[in-house]
């Protein structure tokens, strides 16, 4: 007997599991959105009207149009596979770029022009360094479906995993435990409704309840002056920033464009750090079951940076790490285009200085440490077991990046630096500075490139290994890895040798070894085939 042909799934814009997903990303962005308001506003000291009228408004533009991209992708995959579980990827501003654009591009500038209108040569420097990071990512679109084709899945998210376990979320673990009585009960209902799935009252999700019981906490302890956590003067002096600020283009641009050489030193390698950072969470996507096409979200970052830096914004966007985390927690397309609006919103209306001084910052950031446990679990967890040894390795690079900016930190923070201190006092006191400052250079490229080579060696594949050892040569030479600028040094070259080095041992003591062959438990799934053009 005949049987009717099934029917194609309907794809749902908006599910329960979007209201979990959207206020985890979305508190995530709007997180990141007060961080750079409080850096421009703060150390490069411009005016708030720039910043709540210029920056804030070009963010509402650049966001919200990638959230958007990544929603209509997201669809346009459930659609082809006939499939209702498709996450959408997740979009912001990007975190170690916030940090550089403002103290390694901005402030020198600031500092070289000590006038009123310092600021002003400062932002057009960090516009049209924002602008060359977005053409980088563009032309990265074009070479990166290559480079993951033929670089293994434990070091694409090997590297990743550092990023998460260390930038992503040390310092917000940091930041809750020293408030322990708001982080615990946050990251309690984190724990309890997203990783294990409970069912909380009412199916409420559990991003808004953590963040509303934190914020509802802090308050009651402020009425009953038991902490001084939240200030209520700072409540009534950020209703001075409402407003309607829509984004104005200009040529601000073009004018920092002018003196863009000394810029393109840390453009290009960060350029390539974008698009490389954009390959792995696609692949980490890929791993969880939603197979994007990585030229159009690279596309959706370089044009987001670009569209940005000639509106007015230094910090070029790009998309997320944390894609598997919303997935697992029932976010599908809507937390997506939910973000995006909300985003557009708060930028818009000037909501970020309200939201700062109502919400306090603790309630928030056990969602990173959730997101950084779970991209660090899911380096393991999708890629087979015998791999492990070479995401360990992918780690470590970025794991010493990490410390170098906790050393750097807390000299600076002393009225010194590692030059002025010395190498050998450093030295004396445990800390090899050097050796930590090369391994961390370049270190999401670093990652890749030592992870791919274990991966390699563990399969046997000897010579695909050697091949990543002469790629890390040719990086180490001109200091895209473990360097900390663009040129060619005697370090540089000892350090290309010793990725020469390296090869050679490989390749002279696999002389007549074949290749293992693979157990069958442990073999990977064959990825699905996903157009690239």
């Amino acid at each position: 007997m005949a049987t009717a042909p099934a029917q194609p799934a309907t794809v749902r814009w908006w599910v329960g599991g979007d209201w979990n997903a959207f206020f985890g990303l979305f508190t995530n962005v709007v997180l990141n959105v007060l961080v750079l308001s409080g850096l421009v506003l703060g150390v490069i000291e411009m005016p708030g009207d720039v910043v709540y009228g210029r920056i804030l408004p070009a963010l509402g533009i650049a966001l919200p149009l990638g959230n958007l991209y990544y929603a209509y992708l997201a669809m346009q995959l459930a659609r082809r596979e006939g499939r209702t579980d498709v996450t959408a990827m997740p979009y912001g501003p990007s975190v170690p770029h916030m940090f550089i654009v403002v103290f390694l591009i901005m402030l020198p500038i600031k500092l070289a022009n000590p006038g009123p209108d310092g600021w002003r040569s400062a932002w057009q420097a960090g516009l049209a360094w924002s602008f060359v990071i977005g053409v980088i990512v563009l032309l990265g679109a074009f070479i990166g479906p290559t480079i993951r084709r033929y670089t293994p899945r434990a070091a694409m998210l090997g590297t990743l995993a550092g990023i998460s376990l260390t930038f992503i979320s040390m310092r917000p673990a940091f930041q809750s435990w020293e408030v322990p009585w708001i982080a615990f009960i946050t990251l309690g209902i984190i724990l309890v409704s997203w990783m294990a799935g409970a069912r909380l009252p009412g199916n409420l999700p559990g991003g808004l309840i953590a963040v509303a019981i934190g914020t509802a906490i802090a308050w009651i302890a402020a009425m009953l002056n038991l902490s001084g956590l939240m200030q209520p003067t700072a409540v009534g002096q950020a209703f001075g920033s409402l407003g309607l600020h829509l984004p104005i283009p200009s040529a601000d641009v073009l004018v920092g464009l002018a003196g863009i050489g000394p810029l393109l030193v840390t453009a290009i390698p960060l350029g390539i750090y974008n698009f490389t950072e954009g390959m792995n969470n696609v692949e980490s996507a890929a791993a969880a079951g939603d197979n994007y096409n990585l030229r159009n979200i690279l596309l959706a970052d370089g044009i987001g940076a670009v569209v940005g830096a000639f509106l007015g914004s230094p910090f070029p966007p790009a998309v997320y790490i944390g894609h598997p985390g919303w997935k697992a927690i029932g976010g599908r397309i809507g937390y997506s285009l939910a973000t995006g609006i909300g985003v557009a919103l708060v930028c818009f209306l000037g909501l970020v200085a309200l939201l700062l001084a109502v919400i306090p910052l603790v309630a928030v950031l056990p969602i990173l440490l959730y997101i950084g446990v779970v991209i660090t679990a899911q380096a393991f967890e999708a890629t087979p077991i015998r791999h492990a040894p070479a995401i360990v390795l992918a780690l470590v690079p970025n794991l010493a990046a990490w410390a170098q900016t906790l050393v750097d930190s807390a000299l600076n923070a002393a009225g010194t630096s590692a030059a002025k201190v010395g190498a050998e006092a450093l030295g004396k006191a445990g800390l090899v500075y050097d050796g930590m400052a090369m391994l961390g250079g370049g270190a999401i490229l670093a990652g890749m490139v030592l992870g791919a080579i274990a991966a390699f060696v563990i399969d046997r594949d000897f010579r695909s290994a050697v091949i990543y050892c002469v790629a890390g040569a040719i990086l180490s030479a001109i200091g895209f890895i473990h360097g900390t600028q663009l040129e060619v040094t005697r370090t540089t070259l000892m350090m290309a040798l010793g990725y020469l080095v390296l090869g050679a041992v490989i390749w002279v003591l696999s002389r007549g070894e074949a290749p293992a062959p693979v157990p069958e438990e442990e073999a990977e799934p064959a990825p699905a085939v996903v157009a690239e053009a």
